[in-house]
C-alpha cells in the first residue's frame, strides 16, 4: 500500500524506528535509499523494522551520499546482519546512467533475494521487461513519477506489487511557503485508478537531495491532512514564523510558528488527525522547549505516517 521515500539521514532513520510497529500493523513499506557511509543507525532501523515484522525496500546502488560509487557495502552489511530476513526487499535504482547489461547484472547477482525495481530515468522499459520477465525473484516496480510516464510503466505490468511514488511537497524558501493551506497529493485515494497496487511520496521532504542546510532565517513546520470535504484530497499547510529577516534566536522562532501550529489544530473545523506527532508537539509548547530543527522535520514526517495509516484505518471494512 503506502510505500513512504526515505534517504538515510539521521531523523529520517528515527522516523522509520520510530514508527516501525506503526507501518507493520498498517502494512506499509518504506523504501529506504542509504546515503550514509556509517551504518550504525541503518543497524537500529532495520532491526527495529524486523522486529516489528515490517517490510522494506532497501536500495543496494544508491544515487546520492556516501554510496553513490559503490554499493558493495551495503550489500555485505545486510548478508552480515540481515541474512535469514525475507522481509527486507533489495531495491535495484534504475537511473539514466545504468544500462539494460548493468541492470541485468544487478538482478543476476542476487538469485536468492527478492529484488523491486526502482525507475528513476532507466529508458530501455521494453528490452529490460523482456529480459527479467523469466526472474522469479523480480516481483515489485516502484514507478517515480517524475521520470517515467505511463507508457513507460506499462512494459512492467505483471509484477506483482506496481508502485507510484509521486513528490507532493514543493520546495522553496521556507519564507516563500503560502500561508494557506495547499494541495498535497490525492494518490493515497487514486493509486488504484493508476493500475498500482501501492503508492508513495517523499513525505514532507520533497525528492530533492540536500547534504545539509544553511542557516534558517525562517522557521517552518510543514503539517499535511486530509479533507473529507474534498474528495479525501490530502493538503499541507506551513506554518512560519514572523520573524524572517537574520537566522538569529531559532528557538524563539520556533515559538511563534508553533503558535499559529497550535491554533490551527485547536480550532473547531481543524482536519488536523489527532496523531502522536501532534502530541509531541503540544508537549513542546507546553514546556516551551525547541529540540532543533531535525527533531522537527521528524515529527512532521511522523505526522504524515500517522495521518496515512489512520486514513486506511478508517477505509476498513467494520466487522
Amino acid at each position: 500500500m503506502y510505500h513512504p521515500y526515505f534517504r538515510g539521514k539521521q531523523y529520517e532513520l528515527i522516523t522509520i524506528r520510530e514508527t516501525a510497529h506503526l507501518l507493520a500493523q498498517a502494512n506499509f513499506v518504506p523504501v529506504i535509499e542509504p546515503v550514509r557511509e556509517q551504518m550504525s543507525g541503518m543497524k537500529k532501523t532495520l532491526d527495529a523494522l524486523c522486529e516489528a515484522g515490517a517490510r522494506a525496500i532497501v536500495i543496494i546502488n544508491p544515487q546520492f551520499g556516501d554510496h553513490r560509487h559503490d554499493g558493495s557495502n551495503i550489500v555485505e552489511f545486510i548478508g552480515e546482519h540481515f541474512e535469514e530476513q525475507d522481509n527486507l526487499v533489495f531495491g535495484l535504482l534504475l537511473t539514466e546512467e545504468i544500462s539494460t547489461a548493468d541492470a541485468m547484472n544487478l538482478c543476476t547477482a542476487h538469485p536468492h533475494k527478492e529484488l523491486a525495481l526502482v525507475h528513476a530515468g532507466f529508458s530501455n522499459a521494453r528490452e529490460l521487461s523482456r529480459q527479467v520477465a523469466p526472474l522469479p525473484q523480480v516481483t515489485t516496480s516502484v514507478f517515480l513519477e517524475d521520470y517515467c510516464g505511463k507508457l513507460y510503466q506499462r512494459h512492467f505490468g505483471t509484477h506483482t506489487h506496481r508502485v507510484l511514488i509521486r513528490n507532493g511537497f514543493q520546495r522553496r524558501r521556507n519564507r516563500d511557503h503560502p500561508d494557506a493551506a495547499e494541495f498535497f497529493s490525492d494518490l493515497h485515494a487514486t493509486y488504484e485508478l493508476e493500475n498500482a497496487t501501492g503508492f508513495g511520496d517523499y513525505l514532507i521532504v520533497g525528492d530533492e537531495y540536500l547534504e545539509g542546510g544553511g542557516p534558517a532565517y525562517t522557521i517552518a513546520i510543514h503539517l499535511t491532512f486530509i479533507d473529507n470535504e474534498k474528495d479525501d484530497e490530502m493538503h499541507i499547510m506551513h506554518f512560519k514564523s514572523d520573524r524572517q529577516d537574520t537566522p538569529k534566536d531559532p528557538a524563539g522562532k520556533f515559538a511563534e510558528a508553533l503558535e499559529k501550529l497550535m491554533a490551527a489544530i485547536d480550532a473547531r473545523d481543524s482536519k488536523f488527525a489527532d496523531t502522536e506527532a501532534i502530541a509531541e508537539f503540544r508537549d513542546l509548547h507546553a514546556r516551551g522547549h525547541y529540540p532543533g530543527l531535525g527533531y522537527l522535520k521528524k515529527l512532521s514526517m511522523k505526522h504524515h505516517i500517522e495521518t496515512l495509516a489512520d486514513y486506511f484505518s478508517d477505509a476498513e471494512p467494520q466487522e
